[in-house]
């Protein structure tokens, strides 16, 4: 696996920030981050199977492993099942079949 899934970590990875100010002394980007944030930093243990798995999902799309498991963990809260997921996916595929005809696949041939 890569040593970052962050799409930024290549620009930056050379960059010292060991003197940089910490956000909350900086007061137009403890406001930014207010504003957009709302995220609190924490730390959880996970089994080694499950992180890997997140792991290698963000490396498979190009994301951030992390990001993927607060999109689980929201659609958690928010009662979400694996069959709502699945049923979700049918149906979008089954519109794009009915509105154009084909399964968005290009035939072999």
């Amino acid at each position: 696996m890569k040593v970052s899934s962050d799409k930024m970590y290549d620009t930056y990875r050379d960059y010292d920030f060991s003197t940089a100010k910490p956000v909350a002394d900086t007061p137009h980007l403890a406001k930014l981050q207010a504003e957009a944030g709302g995220k609190s930093r924490i730390t959880m243990r996970v089994d080694n199977d499950v992180l890997s798995t997140f792991k290698l999902r963000a490396e498979m799309i190009g994301g951030n492993y992390q990001t993927l498991m607060n999109d689980a963990l929201k659609q958690f809260v928010q009662g979400l099942k694996l069959s709502d997921v699945v049923r979700e996916a049918v149906h979008e595929s089954l519109e794009t079949y009915l509105a154009t005809g084909t399964n968005g696949r290009l035939k072999k041939g």
